[in-house]
């Protein structure tokens, strides 16, 4: 009898045990575990427009990390990812965005790059000033305050959460009036331009509408006539080589822009960063704890 109750005793333990086990796999398969956010993910991150440069280094981190295996890029405008990134958050849900700095959502949204140990989205960027040779010395003055021009990183994606819901000439003035000791520095012995024309060329990333739309309300209160060409990066490079444009507040360097900043550096001006700490990187929501480096995500099952 007292071995009956023994047995009894041992399968009914073990029951429990078994139960509870299953119970714990359960609760670590749902509760924000790499392999679960992965599978939540559906293996995906979400990307913006092929060609970019963000894009391409998700393309190449896919092929560089073998935990990434079986894992996809969906390719989307950039408000497309915005739309799916705000989406996500508003429900606190996981998920993964290629993302470069600077950029408005780092201002609205508690994010964090993911860490990059193979080095595939390179090292940190920075924002240049270039300007056509001889500007120096047909227009000393703009061509100082343009040498003397630095905008703090997170200055840049504060305008630019701003710019979503008014004019950026408008939040131009606003920040040039804010900023006074700033601007003093940059202008601080500059003679009145009499009506001088200067024109900046413009890629349309809206931290380089940033930068120019400072940068002419600056030139304008110092007597300039400014004037902004949007056009894209070769286009850039080229007119300020050829004298067309007589300066750019736009290079990414040293990656995104570096092949054809090679092509055109003979026959420019490099003035030095503008903007320090830009980046590019694969980004998640803060509240992914166990998510930090690219390295954490598990590969598809095959």
């Amino acid at each position: 009898m007292g071995m009956w109750k023994s047995s009894v005793l041992f399968a009914g333990l073990s029951f429990v045990l078994v139960t509870a086990g299953c119970g714990q796999d359960d609760s670590s398969g749902n509760g924000g575990s790499s392999a679960s956010v992965s599978e939540q993910l559906d293996y995906t991150i979400t990307g913006i427009e092929p060609g970019s440069g963000a894009y391409q280094a998700t393309e190449d981190a896919l092929s560089q990390y073998n935990n990434l295996a079986g894992w996809q890029q969906e390719s989307s405008s950039a408000m497309a990812m915005l739309t799916s990134l705000e989406n996500a958050i508003s429900n606190e849900e996981p998920i993964v965005v290629s993302a470069w700095s600077p950029h408005f959502i780092f201002a609205k949204y508690d994010l964090k790059y993911l860490e990059d140990p193979k080095g595939v989205f390179g090292e940190e960027e920075y924002v240049t000033t270039i300007a056509r040779e001889g500007l120096k010395e047909d227009k000393p003055g703009a061509y100082t305050i343009l040498d003397r021009f630095e905008l703090d990183i997170s200055d840049v994606e504060s305008f630019m959460l701003t710019i979503q819901d008014q004019e950026i000439e408008a939040t131009a003035e606003n920040w040039v009036e804010d900023n006074q000791e700033t601007v003093n520095e940059w202008t601080k012995g500059i003679e009145d331009g009499g009506g001088t024309s200067v024109d900046l060329a413009m890629t349309p990333w809206d931290d380089q509408r940033v930068s120019a739309n400072i940068m002419k309300v600056v030139l304008d209160q110092k007597g300039y006539d400014t004037s902004i060409t949007p056009v894209d990066p070769a286009v850039m490079f080229e007119s300020v080589a050829n004298g067309e444009s007589d300066a750019s507040l736009a290079p990414w360097m040293p990656i995104t822009h570096g092949d054809l900043y090679a092509q055109y550096e003979d026959s420019f001006e490099d003035l030095g960063k503008n903007v320090a700490g830009a980046k590019i990187g694969l980004a998640v929501p803060e509240y992914m704890e166990d998510v930090n480096s690219i390295e954490d995500l598990k590969p598809a099952e095959q």
